[in-house]
């Protein structure tokens, strides 16, 4: 049984479907390799961490400054936000258990607009994006920033991210730790953490 009594959870990828592996390249008319290829390698982190907004974002997605329909790619991303299998149940399951549930994610400003589309606030007390924290994950700053808000020391706080550097990062500040495969195997932890009754 963990410590425990609180659990963070990163957005993207864990709780919800990022779009930009396969929605954002078929907006564009791109594969993700020829995505990865073209864009500008600093332009998404600047945005995530709120340095820039959605226009500049736009105007410096690409290294050679090209043109193209940001009406359909926005749509486009909006429309692929949906909650992944299982964990929007995890969440409200946690909750009637009476364990904090937060949010920590690294994502620009489209983090209100998420929000108001599946309800994140609905399930999770506060939601710490990079966007307002100036930092993302996994600088220490991220995680820091976050305890310090919540006013709990990182020993009672469960981490739950898709991304194992965010996980080691995390775990190195003293949280405890779980590198999200699915909402199988996430339950499976929180029961045997004593977080959730099993089944």
């Amino acid at each position: 049984m963990t410590s425990a009594r609180v659990v963070l959870f990163d957005v993207m990828g864990t709780l919800i479907l990022d779009p930009f592996y396969e929605r954002m390249p078929a907006a564009l008319g791109m594969s993700f390799e020829e995505l990865m290829a073209a864009k500008t390698p600093d332009a998404w982190l600047e945005f995530e961490r709120g340095e820039i907004d959605e226009a500049a974002y736009f105007r410096k997605m690409f290294r050679d400054g090209r043109a193209f329909d940001e009406a359909a790619l926005k749509h486009a991303i909006v429309d692929g936000w949906a909650w992944l299998p299982g964990v929007e149940s995890i969440l409200g399951e946690l909750t009637r258990a009476g364990v904090a549930c937060h949010g920590l994610s690294n994502y620009p400003v489209w983090m209100r607009e998420l929000d108001a589309k599946v309800g994140l606030s609905d399930h999770l007390g506060e939601l710490f994006v990079s966007c307002d924290l100036g930092v993302r994950k996994p600088d220490a700053g991220a995680y820091v920033q976050t305890l310090d808000a919540l006013g709990v020391p990182a020993h009672e706080v469960l981490f739950v991210d898709d991304r194992s550097v965010n996980v080691i990062a995390a775990e190195g500040l003293g949280m405890h730790g779980h590198r999200f495969q699915d909402a199988t195997t996430l339950r499976a932890d929180l029961v045997a953490r004593g977080l959730l009754a099993s089944s």
